[in-house]
């Protein structure tokens, strides 16, 4: 199933998911993060965790161990909320949480 996908914006016009993949200096790892949501659009979600209220956590298997937040909105849109590493990980789900409220808040 292909999705389509959308980067998610607050309402002061911040793209978490984007300034996080821009400011990667590990070029590498920015490129295996656009392939993961490239997979996850063709409907494979690979290692992934559902951390809850319909956010979804992917791992990425690259250097501090990136992760990006998402949330499915009718199956068919793929919402990229923010992303993250390992060290990040508990202040990345609950920005995620918080993004994907205010995203279906605002539907």
């Amino acid at each position: 199933m292909l999705r389509k996908s959308l980067i998610y914006r607050t309402s002061a016009g911040v793209e978490a998911y984007t300034e996080y993949v821009d400011s990667l200096a590990d070029r590498v790892g920015a490129a295996k993060i656009r392939a993961r949501v490239t997979r996850a659009e063709l409907g494979n979600f690979g290692g992934h965790k559902n951390i809850g209220h319909g956010v979804i956590e992917l791992r990425i298997d690259r250097g501090p161990g990136y992760r990006v937040y998402i949330g499915l909105h009718g199956g068919e849109l793929l919402v990229l909320l923010c992303a993250g590493d390992k060290s990040s990980q508990r202040k990345d789900i609950l920005r995620a949480l918080v993004y994907w409220s205010d995203y279906k808040n605002n539907l």
